[in-house]
């Protein structure tokens, strides 16, 4: 049984059909040296590829895991190394008959388990892997859909229907797994710590609330669900993106990444909650609606070659974003000088999580309402920093909020002030995660710029010097971002969407000339 998500024993239909008549059975999980090492020369703590937060969430769901193994008889074998080759050598040293594991779309693991399952193919050895990571396979969807995937909610509703399984009761335990047999001279470990595979803990003064691994997310989805009211009455529009000791949401999404829940043992979960009360609210804005939109990106990145680009991706618009670094860098380094957007930035790299509102502040700034800086580069950022990083979920997001694609009203965009204000009047968020600003008075909180300097000096905060000037104006950088997507909305629709990089090119001169013009003409104004 090779673990990589599904990291859980309920609902695991490959790890039942692994431990079904066989005499032993090699439960494995391949920690990939790439994934995992310290990069010292990386922006935040963490590896090439993924913040210390995801990686310290995936060694407790691991310990878990190999805990709930060792109750049933069993326990993980962890190894070290490329997984590919890892697992051929072990399905070579081992013996094995049969290969059992959950069923992945992304890219990275498709060819991953094609090269797998052809060696497995040789050999002679069955292959098992269903599907048990979404509600849907992608692929059935795409396929009812004349081999395009749906690129709308609505119409992915209308095609995917009601699950297959929804009528039966899934299979939440096992009673035991076979003992697990001779591992011959594969090198065994045990889920290493931080410290083991040389991060140092105290890099961060504040680290996630959210533990990883099966256990805690079964008491976590307990917790949510036990308040049947809340469960009916959720809409997702009406959460509060300030509150952070406690979320306005299930915090489930880095559990449901890992596998660690069951989306499928969820979905079940809120059907009963549902079928219990008098009215609930429906999706997309209901909590089974959230798991529907999941389900919606999986099916939409599956179907959709270099979804995860702008270039040769034909659902994405061609736009020439700016590459400029400095303001990558005040972005992602929170120091953009607006503190609603610095202070959701920094929860980011404390807690690898935040709000979806939160998110979509933020991704909008970066791209169509600020500050214009391609959504790729923000991508790359959380896709490194969140604990609920997910492929297809994190980059079908990218492209609606910068209005690449899926979603196409430029014309709104989250104010970087007045947004976050709504919630939060006296900025009790802003005041916890940049506490340089946190005797600001509330009437300056969110625009600190402003105050007198008689009151930044009462503060202790001097604009400028203790926490930066705002790196646009919000009114001006705006009204530009959205003159920029109108011009290249235009040539999208022109060229029909073949828009090549000359295109490109030659737009983004056209929109740098209209600048300095614009620039010239304020200066005569003035």
């Amino acid at each position: 049984m090779w673990f990589r998500k599904g990291l859980r024993i309920h609902d695991n239909p490959a790890l039942e059909h692994a431990s079904r008549a066989c005499g032993s059975l090699y439960p494995v999980f391949v920690i990939d040296p790439r994934y995992m090492e310290p990069d010292r020369a990386a922006f935040s703590p963490g590896s090439s590829r993924a913040g210390v937060n995801r990686i310290r969430f995936l060694l407790e769901s691991l310990a878990d895991l190999d805990s709930s193994l060792k109750r049933l008889g069993s326990r993980l074998l962890v190894l070290k190394g490329e997984p590919g080759e890892v697992v051929i050598r072990c399905l070579q040293e081992w013996n094995v008959g049969k290969l059992c594991f959950e069923h992945d779309t992304e890219p990275y693991y498709q060819a991953l388990d094609r090269r797998v399952k052809n060696f497995a193919s040789a050999a002679g050895i069955e292959t098992f892997s269903p599907v048990s990571h979404t509600l849907f396979d992608p692929a059935d969807v795409i396929a009812r859909n004349g081999g395009k995937p749906p690129l709308s909610y609505q119409s992915f509703l209308k095609l995917a229907g009601k699950p297959s399984w929804e009528a039966s009761r899934l299979s939440t335990a096992l009673s035991s797994v076979p003992p697990v047999g001779d591992v011959g001279r594969c090198e065994i470990f045990e889920v290493p710590t931080l410290i083991e595979l040389g991060y140092n803990e105290t890099e961060q003064d504040e680290v996630a609330p959210f533990q990883g691994g099966e256990t805690a997310a079964l008491m976590r989805m307990k917790e949510a669900l036990g308040n049947k009211a809340w469960v009916a009455d959720f809409e997702k529009p009406k959460g509060d993106p300030s509150a952070f000791y406690k979320p306005a949401t299930t915090v489930l999404s880095p559990y449901l990444k890992f596998g660690c829940l069951s989306s499928r043992y969820f979905y079940q979960s809120l059907q009963d909650i549902y079928k219990d009360v008098k009215k609930h609210t429906s999706p997309p804005v209901s909590l089974l609606g959230q798991l529907l939109w999941r389900d919606f990106f999986y099916t939409a990145a599956f179907g959709t070659p270099n979804f995860d680009k702008m270039k040769g991706n034909r659902i994405c618009k061609q736009i020439p974003w700016s590459d400029d670094e400095q303001l990558l860098a005040a972005w992602r380094e929170a120091k953009t000088g607006y503190p609603w957007i610095d202070a959701i930035m920094v929860q980011l790299h404390k807690w690898g999580w935040m709000h979806h509102l939160a998110r979509h502040c933020v991704a909008c700034f970066l791209t169509r309402g600020d500050l214009f800086v391609h959504w790729e580069k923000g991508r790359d950022v959380f896709e490194r920093l969140l604990i609920d990083s997910d492929w297809a979920v994190n980059n079908g997001n990218w492209l609606w909020l910068s209005c690449s694609s899926f979603f196409y009203q430029y014309n709104r965009i989250y104010s970087p002030i007045t947004f976050g204000k709504k919630y939060d009047p006296n900025g009790n968020y802003i005041r916890h995660f940049l506490p340089v600003l946190k005797d600001m008075p509330k009437e300056y909180i969110y625009e600190p710029w402003k105050a007198p300097m008689s009151i930044q000096t009462k503060a202790k905060c001097i604009i400028g010097r203790d926490y930066p000037n705002p790196v646009v104006s919000h009114d001006s950088a705006s009204k530009d971002c959205r003159r920029k997507l109108a011009e290249a909305y235009a040539v999208n629709q022109r060229l029909n969407g073949m828009v090549n990089d000359e295109d490109l090119k030659s737009l983004r001169r056209k929109l740098e000339e209209d600048q300095e013009k614009e620039l010239r003409n304020t200066k005569q104004r003035r």
